[in-house]
């Protein structure tokens, strides 16, 4: 079986890739459709990221988590 070769963003060099990433951006600021982050939104944001990363961001809250946890044999 013949490995695929990569195409696109996959077959360029970081930097290539980080080169047209800048241009986009700065292009997307002189259009002034780039997104600015707000104090509260960035603060939003890290409290998500940080719920997810430490595993708070469960489809259960604390009470029914720990409560399926029980069923399922667990604690």
């Amino acid at each position: 079986m013949k490995k695929k070769a990569k195409r696109g963003f996959a077959a360029m060099s970081a930097e290539k890739r980080r080169e047209i990433a800048v241009k986009g951006g700065k292009a997307s600021q002189a259009k002034g459709t780039a997104h600015r982050w707000t104090r509260e939104e960035a603060t939003e944001a890290g409290r998500k990221g940080g719920k997810v990363s430490q595993g708070g961001g469960s489809r259960f809250d604390s009470e029914s988590g720990k409560a399926a946890a029980r069923k399922r044999g667990r604690r």
